[in-house]
């Protein structure tokens, strides 16, 4: 009896298998890119601007659809838009948001909105007011300042609306500490760092200012990952408040 050949049957099983494997690996490569693309938006924190929300070394991931679609939420395809698709969904006080400052070097910021259309917006000796409103404050602890022997105030700041969140305050006697009182534009929006004496923030008219709506990319959402020498397993996949 002649024996079976069965090469060419296993040869076609791999190629099948083969098949199934690179069909799979193209999905989830357009599932990938769709998300990218339509959802969500990386973004790596460059400074201590937003401390202690946000950290050096943080990697959050910015939700683009929290406010619909603007001009730089899918640059290719909203790039001549002056409003956002659909309209309606705006930031809320206290919530932590990705910019675009343009201009020659367009910079991509991260600061929380405190001031929304129609506010009047200061702060004296880092105590911030709304529409005339001191914002309540609670001390919360000292905090060490990375490569300097001072050390930082915690406070725990709680917007009209509710929203709480920590701040880090060095002194109340900085350039930054007193401003003059803003009202924020139609359209746009007040935006503060947590670390207060060091963000360059709303508060410098000639750098940043009021932020337009359509310069909105999305919502700052979760930190997917945290490194410093080594990875921060504690700030792994934190929710950005």
């Amino acid at each position: 009896m002649a024996a079976v050949d069965v090469k060419p049957a296993q040869q076609k099983r791999r190629r099948s298998r083969d098949g199934v494997l690179l069909s799979a690996v193209v999905v989830i490569g357009a599932v990938i890119v769709c998300l990218r693309l339509f959802v969500f938006q990386p973004f790596s924190i460059p400074s201590s601007s937003m401390t202690p929300t946000l950290i050096p070394g943080d990697y959050v991931l910015v939700s683009k659809i929290s406010y619909g679609y603007g001009r730089y939420s899918l640059p290719l395809a909203t790039a001549g838009l002056s409003r956002r698709i659909p309209a309606g969904w705006m930031p809320q006080r206290g919530d932590v948001v990705v910019f675009r400052v343009p201009g020659p070097t367009a910079v991509d910021y991260i600061k929380r909105v405190v001031g929304l259309p129609g506010d009047r917006i200061q702060i004296v000796k880092n105590i911030l007011s709304i529409n005339g409103v001191a914002v309540p404050r609670e001390r919360v602890g000292d905090a060490a300042i990375e490569g300097s022997s001072q050390r930082a105030t915690r406070y725990r700041e709680t917007l009209p609306n509710g929203v709480s969140y920590e701040i880090q305050v060095l002194t109340d006697d900085g350039p930054l500490a007193t401003t003059p009182e803003y009202t924020v534009p139609p359209g746009r929006y007040f935006t503060l760092g947590d670390n207060r004496d060091n963000s360059v923030d709303s508060r410098m008219l000639n750098q940043v200012g009021y932020v337009p709506a359509e310069s909105l990319i999305g919502r700052a959402a979760f930190i997917v990952f945290s490194m410093d020498n080594g990875m921060r397993w504690d700030r792994l996949f934190r929710i950005v408040r």
